[in-house]
């Protein structure tokens, strides 16, 4: 494929709505993180209950186990009117106006639980919506075409993460003097659920992705479900347990039987891949302040450079994605996230230097935005259609948890030694990633070449 044809992706319409979507995914998380904890403290909230609502972000981090009902529960008719994807996405976004609206109407100093009760309802919406978006985005475009999408999603997220962010707190210091504290507040919040609206109108738009019958989805669940009852499910212990065994047992059985012997192995990839940049992003802020930045210097610096390499970066990668598949780029973005690392190490030796700092937080972001890009299109090839919701959740679950782990130990390491040996222990920790990527693009080299010797008379 030519550059010309890469780049033309970035045109078709099912690439383009990904903007829209993304947006609709990334409105809602700030609201319950960092914007809320804004609201919060103005209202004199005490730090020690703002850290509790810190809790509300695990939500986001379980949401494989809802993910089977995302995938098989056809809603009342809404599904029959939207389709699968387009009817849970269109509830997780009603679920998340709903939520705001309730938070609009609550005073933090008086009605904290409550306020609580409705950020959960927001992020629990939310994380279902992020199910059915990324079932939507796997099932509307080939796998070379992933990265493409991913890009476009990223932008959209972005893009309203710094709505939500700085411009709910825009809007909430600007209508203060005129309205008062709450009240500025309430009305941010407000625009906020409003805005959800388009992610609303985009899937009332769009169509909803073809899914053809999966026969051998079919056969492995009869297979499943006959191995745990052996005759026709009568009573509704039976039947809860037959639909258990189809929606939530066969996706995993499912995979193992694909990969064989390289599913754990393709596992491990998965939460290897992000290992060295989520151990060091914890301590990336802290960094910044200790080594002699101001919080202007790094939120100006971050702002411009971070976004606009991160979007760079994603776009990048979706274009190798598509120019070459999805291998080596993936490789690629391993290699640059761990050698990004070294220019932190070696920010750390040089001090509180502006255009050092410019230097490594656009590496940081766009060796982030390329690697992501490339990974999402990787997730997305290893989901089994019959099962979208359900893998890729695992997936996008399990690609965070070992570097959250390990992350938990970088101020110990920080402590013990100090930060360039730790951005250095960082570096080291995505040596892994590359080996594995390495090892399965040669595989997939094989397996290629084995087809090529089958298909040669």
């Amino acid at each position: 494929m030519s550059w010309r044809q890469a780049f033309l992706v970035y045109s078709q319409s099912n690439v383009i709505t990904m903007f829209f979507l993304g947006f609709a995914a990334g409105l809602p998380l700030l609201l319950v993180f960092s914007t809320l904890s804004a609201w919060l403290r103005d209202a004199d909230v005490s730090r020690s209950a703002i850290g509790f609502f810190g809790w509300v972000g695990i939500t986001y981090s379980v949401k494989v186990f809802w993910a089977p009902v995302v995938d098989r529960l056809e809603l009342p008719w809404l599904t029959r009117r939207f389709g699968q994807r387009r009817s849970w996405m269109l509830l997780g976004q009603l679920g998340v106006v709903l939520g705001l609206l309730g938070m609009v109407g609550c005073d933090p100093k008086t009605q904290l639980s409550t306020l609580a009760v409705f950020a959960v309802l927001v992020a629990f919406s939310s994380a279902t919506q992020d199910v059915a978006i990324d079932a939507f985005r796997i099932e509307s475009a080939v796998t070379e075409h992933q990265g493409a999408m991913s890009a476009t999603y990223v932008f959209g997220y972005r893009t309203a993460m710094l709505v939500a962010g700085a411009g709910a707190l825009f809007i909430a210091d600007a209508a203060e003097a005129s309205l008062g504290n709450l009240e500025a507040w309430q009305l941010a919040y407000f625009t906020m659920a409003c805005l959800m609206g388009v992610g609303m109108a985009t899937v009332l738009w769009v169509p909803e992705p073809e899914r053809d019958p999966f026969e051998s989805a079919s056969q492995l669940e009869q297979k499943i479900v006959g191995g745990l009852i052996d005759h026709l499910p009568n009573t509704v212990a039976e039947r809860l347990a037959a639909w258990f065994a189809s929606a939530v047992l066969a996706p995993f059985v499912e995979f193992f039987q694909r990969n064989g012997r390289f599913a754990l192995m393709i596992l491990a990839f998965i939460g290897l891949y992000r290992l060295s940049d989520i151990t060091m992003g914890i301590m990336a802020n802290p960094f910044y302040l200790d080594l002699g930045f101001s919080k202007s210097d790094i939120a100006s610096i971050g702002k411009l450079f971070g976004f606009v390499m991160t979007i760079l970066g994603s776009i990048v990668g979706g274009l190798m994605v598509v120019r070459y598949g999805v291998y080596r780029p993936l490789l690629a973005g391993a290699i640059m996230v761990a050698a990004t690392n070294v220019l932190f190490a070696q920010l750390a030796s040089v001090g509180p230097d502006l255009n050092w700092l410019a230097v490594v937080i656009s590496a940081d972001n766009l060796s982030g935005g390329f690697a992501n890009a490339a990974f999402i299109a990787y997730l997305s090839g290893m989901t089994n259609r019959a099962y979208t919701a359900t893998q890729y959740a695992l997936f996008s679950s399990l690609m965070t948890l070992p570097g959250k782990f390990l992350s938990g130990f970088s101020g110990m390491v920080v402590d013990a030694y100090d930060y360039h040996t730790f951005f250095i222990y960082a570096a080291f920790a995505g040596l892994p990633a590359i080996a594995l990527a390495w090892r399965l693009w040669q595989k997939d080299r094989q397996v290629g070449s084995q087809k090529g010797q089958q298909l040669t008379p």
